[in-house]
């Protein structure tokens, strides 16, 4: 009966309930003692939550009163204090009006709205291309060592069936001025006869300028100019014989002497690198 009166709010005035005390023939009825009611300990420092504690902290306005039969009664209060702000200045001129239909000023506040996020969008991609390229660009190589990376060399002072060593990067750089007879002599070897087969014109630019690493490629040691079996290169360490066009005839080097990348700026001068 309690809980139909607490779910019942409005009719809780009209509900009654009324409890009847039968006594047993089998025991007599005995008052039952009553426990003496203790006080409890609350502590002075610690805000008590109650209506008069609350009353200053309540929303200022009209009630609102609702009930029904499925649901307890409850009161709201109507927060009709709440002053609006005016707006106004951060308004278009198109939509100040209250009165007036937004949608005959919709086309032209896109537009403007789309302008002003690609034009955003623009501009953040071109700072963020700035910088990434100052960042690759940090990472690059300075201007002491790009200054180093490239060497020229004047072929004029090369006389013909000499080879000349030059330093590029820390390694060593062979030029050879060929003559006539080590160009037929290396024309006319068989690539199946090569461990590493390459044919003499695809190793030169100009048949009589041999450009070459100076490194073995057994184990990075420095060839011998005009030494070996073959009249080319020879390793002194391992015993690895280079013809005259730096491939290899003999020994235990797996590959020819390696070109590096160079190009001739005139007849007389090639830059390496």
């Amino acid at each position: 009966m309690l809980s139909v009166a607490a779910r019942s709010g409005p009719f809780v005035s009209s509900l009654t309930a009324v409890a009847h005390t039968v006594p047993s023939p089998l025991k007599t009825l005995q008052v039952a003692p009553v426990a003496a009611a203790k006080l409890l300990p609350l502590d002075p420092k610690r805000p008590l939550l109650c209506r008069e504690s609350l009353a200053g902290q309540a929303a200022r306005g009209g009630l609102v009163a609702s009930a029904s039969l499925n649901a307890p009664a409850s009161v709201r209060y109507i927060h009709n204090d709440v002053t609006v702000p005016d707006f106004s200045d951060y308004r278009r001129q198109d939509v100040l009006d209250s009165t007036k239909s937004s949608q005959e000023s919709s086309d032209a506040r896109k537009s403007f709205s789309y302008f002003l996020s690609a034009t955003a969008c623009v501009a953040t991609a071109y700072a963020a291309k700035g910088l990434v390229t100052q960042f690759v660009s940090s990472m690059s190589a300075s201007a002491d060592v790009l200054a180093v990376s490239k060497v020229e060399i004047n072929l004029a002072n090369i006389p013909e069936g000499k080879n000349v060593t030059f330093k590029w990067r820390g390694k060593p750089i062979f030029v050879r001025h060929r003559t006539t007879n080590e160009i037929e002599k290396e024309a006319q070897v068989t690539l199946t006869d090569l461990r590493d087969p390459q044919h003499d014109l695809d190793r030169v630019q100009k048949p009589e300028w041999l450009v070459l690493i100076g490194v073995c490629t057994h184990l990075g040691c420095v060839p011998i100019a005009f030494a070996g079996d073959f009249g080319g290169y020879y390793c002194p360490c391992h015993g690895s014989h280079y013809d005259a066009s730096g491939r290899i005839r003999k020994g235990p080097a797996p590959l020819n002497l390696e070109i590096p990348a160079y190009e001739f700026i005139s007849d007389e001068s090639i830059v390496v690198g």
